[in-house]
């Protein structure tokens, strides 16, 4: 009898990341030496690399090179968190389009350091269960997650040698570990606070389907700023800049946090005798919920808003359940319960339950529960930059995904060869308020404004991973783009990183890569030379003369079995632009060379 196989869900949290999967009929977490959590930090020290509670141990040792709550950096920019970045021990670099964390050997994106902690989750998996194979999983990420921040997750999740089979939204995988338990019918709202990202989900729960009718939330919102609240208290007055002491301090404040939601005060005595600093005060619960109920009032107005989004009064919501580790804290459950009108539900583990659904997912895709359908949606609008730098939305958030709409644009000048689809996300009506996703060139013939008629295509995933397609029904033409993280890391790094990790199978991809382009530039060549003398009528000589020197680069290229790509894709892309003019032209000719001798009417 074949060894069943295990697939895991992993919980990628700022501060705590965890591993589930089913036994027998149960899911459970993963663990091991009876620690159940693995601490999302990772330290460099030059020769070695310590992940979870190793690094944790090690933190005052390497303060600078010791990096905690990475997954906040998903996606941001050092020029969008510059301010932030100062009160962290670790040293980070960037400008406004990258965002890097300084190691000892190179400089690394929060993505590469949380390769590190997913190849420790799936190793523990590995090694407590016995099993080598274990390698397939479900991942969850916050559902206010943009598409470049699930390309991240899902890359660092690949380079750690994982196949990740979804991706699902963290109030989502709460939701079904909650149903699963429980059974429970009804409007449910799930109120996700964690380290470092803040969701509300409201779902509708029926007859074992999961819909989620609207969510809200901040990636940048969590039990990280309640940590730095109590710092920047600690510190009030002193201008202090030392690694030590801050990552001191950080791990303080998070004591202090967690010992607070069971006790009304809680002494700090802090003494660094190499460091010459000291602090001896006492933090109340009151303190420190006046330091952070302005954080707390903005989860209230996003759970306003989720609710407003799925068309429902408070009246109407039959459960609220809570995840994430900050939502132990006694001032969250006051007034959650307070705005919601009702005692929150807190019979599972805050801390657990989302890597409890990913597993319970995980078993839905193995075709092992079949009682329980998902049917997430996605949190933000997407689509397209039209005349005038306005945005045409055309994926409306909260609609249920998997999904496909097509809208039809066309051109608003004259003989446009190509148009730019520029794709966007976000509510706001003009592109300077939303966040870009990508962009990709759609060439047409020459036409009149207004002749051309592109349809263009969104498909969303179940991982809600996004895919765009293009198509001009009179001339043909195609194109596509799979949105990829245009902030942080560009595709080609990326690439390096899993490359390096996945040896085999990456330079399967390069070589891929390199014959596609060969076959490319053949293709180009061909088309090219059999042009030349019309080319030399309709074209300046001087033109032609360049076209045929870049085709002999590429004939050498060719020849000489070229394997770098950025030459191959210098020679291909440099054609192209060359052979383009000329392909217009050749268009042209043809147009009226067609029309000579006909009558108007036969036209």
């Amino acid at each position: 009898m074949s060894k069943e196989e295990i697939i895991i869900g992993i919980d990628l949290g700022t501060t705590n990341t965890l591993v589930a999967c089913y036994e027998g009929q149960i899911p459970c977490v993963i663990q091991e030496n009876e620690s159940r959590m693995i601490p999302s930090i990772v330290t460099y020290t030059g020769d070695e690399i310590f992940v979870g509670d190793k690094a944790k141990q090690n933190f005052s040792k390497y303060p600078e090179t010791t990096f905690f709550s990475a997954k906040r950096f998903f996606g941001k920019t050092f020029a969008e968190l510059e301010e932030n970045l100062k009160k962290m021990p670790f040293k980070v670099t960037g400008d406004d389009k990258s965002l890097k964390f300084v190691t000892p050997n190179k400089n690394l994106s929060p993505f590469e350091i949380s390769i590190e902690v997913l190849k420790e989750a799936k190793n523990r998996a590995q090694r407590v269960l016995n099993d080598n194979t274990i390698k397939k999983a479900v991942i969850t990420v916050p559902a206010y997650f943009d598409d470049g921040q699930r390309n991240e997750t899902k890359t660092a999740a690949m380079a750690a040698g994982l196949e990740v089979l979804r991706i699902i939204n963290e109030p989502t995988a709460a939701a079904l570990a909650y149903g699963l338990d429980f059974k429970k019918e009804g409007k449910i709202a799930v109120y996700d606070l964690g380290g470092g990202t803040f969701d509300i989900s409201i779902l509708d729960l029926k007859d074992g389907v999961f819909r989620v009718l609207s969510t809200n939330g901040d990636t940048f919102l969590g039990g990280d700023d309640f940590d730095t609240a109590i710092v920047d208290y600690l510190l009030e007055g002193v201008d202090e800049k030392r690694p030590e002491v801050l990552i001191a301090l950080k791990y303080a404040a998070e004591e202090i946090k967690i010992r607070l939601s069971e006790k009304d005060s809680v002494p700090v005595k802090i003494d660094l005798l190499d460091e010459d600093f000291y602090i001896d005060k006492i933090i109340t619960r009151d303190l420190f919920e006046s330091l952070i109920q302005k954080k707390v009032k903005q989860t209230i107005r996003a759970s306003k808003k989720a609710l407003k989004d799925a068309q429902l009064e408070v009246g109407d919501i039959s459960e609220v359940v809570l995840v994430g580790g900050s939502s132990r804290i006694p001032l969250v459950r006051s007034m959650v319960g307070e705005f919601f009108d009702k005692q929150p539900f807190i019979g599972l583990n805050p801390d657990e339950v989302v890597a409890l659904g990913a597993a319970t997912q995980a078993r839905i895709i193995s075709g092992k529960e079949r009682d329980l359908l998902l049917l997430d949606v996605i949190p933000l609008s997407i689509g397209l930059e039209t005349l005038g730098g306005a945005v045409t939305k055309v994926l409306l958030r909260n609609t249920t995904i998997p999904a496909s709409v097509t809208e039809e644009f066309t051109t608003s000048v004259d003989d446009q060869t190509g148009i730019n689809l520029n794709v966007y996300q976000g509510e706001r009506e003009l592109i300077e308020d939303c966040r870009p996703l990508g962009k990709f060139k759609l060439s047409v013939p020459p036409m009149k404004a207004g002749y051309p008629r592109v349809k263009v295509t969104f498909h969303i995933d179940e991982n809600g991973m996004l895919k765009v397609d293009a198509f001009e029904e009179r001339s043909g033409q195609k194109a596509q783009i799979e949105i990829n993280p245009v902030i942080g890391l560009s595709h080609a790094e990326m690439n390096n990183v899993i490359k390096a990790s996945i040896d085999c199978a990456m330079d399967d991809f390069q070589l891929r890569m390199i014959v596609e382009l060969r076959n490319k530039a053949e293709r180009i060549i061909v088309a090219t030379e059999r042009t030349y003398d019309k080319a030399y009528r309709l074209m300046e000589k001087s033109d032609v003369d360049e076209i045929k020197v870049w085709v002999k680069k590429a004939k050498d290229a060719l020849k000489r079995h070229e394997k770098d790509q950025a030459i191959l894709e210098k020679v291909v892309n440099t054609l192209g632009d060359l052979t383009l003019p000329l392909a217009d032209l050749l268009f042209s000719d043809a147009t009226k060379q067609a029309l000579v001798g006909k009558e108007t009417t036969a036209i």
